[in-house]
């Protein structure tokens, strides 16, 4: 199983039960030395399936004082790639360790 950080639309309902076909339980965290930011989304697919024109981002700073609050979702390795899916080209998936020190992946800005 994986650990996905979600500071965003994946916390959506709806969004799980389209990418995943269920929903999702989770836990509260935060991942420090990150920056979030937003940008627009153009692909047809994720518009539909979240409701939102404008996504959140985030953007390495490396100060331990940013932090990101979020969802910490444990994830089969099929539903890892179904996230992937869903994440436009303007992300990566990395690797991180949150507050809590749990290990997990997030999507973050590519610049």
């Amino acid at each position: 199983m994986e650990n996905l950080f979600s500071y965003g639309t994946l916390q959506q309902k709806n969004v799980q039960v389209e990418s995943f076909g269920h929903t999702l339980e989770g836990t509260e965290d935060i991942l420090q030395g990150y920056c979030l930011e937003e940008i627009e989304i153009n692909d047809k697919f994720v518009l539909k399936t979240s409701k939102k024109n404008f996504h959140p981002i985030l953007f390495f700073t490396g100060k331990k004082e940013d932090e990101v609050k979020g969802i910490v979702f444990t994830l089969s390795p099929l539903e890892l790639l179904k996230a992937d899916s869903y994440e436009v080209d303007d992300y990566k998936r990395v690797k991180v360790i949150l507050k809590s020190g749990k290990k997990s992946w997030v999507y973050v800005g590519k610049k």
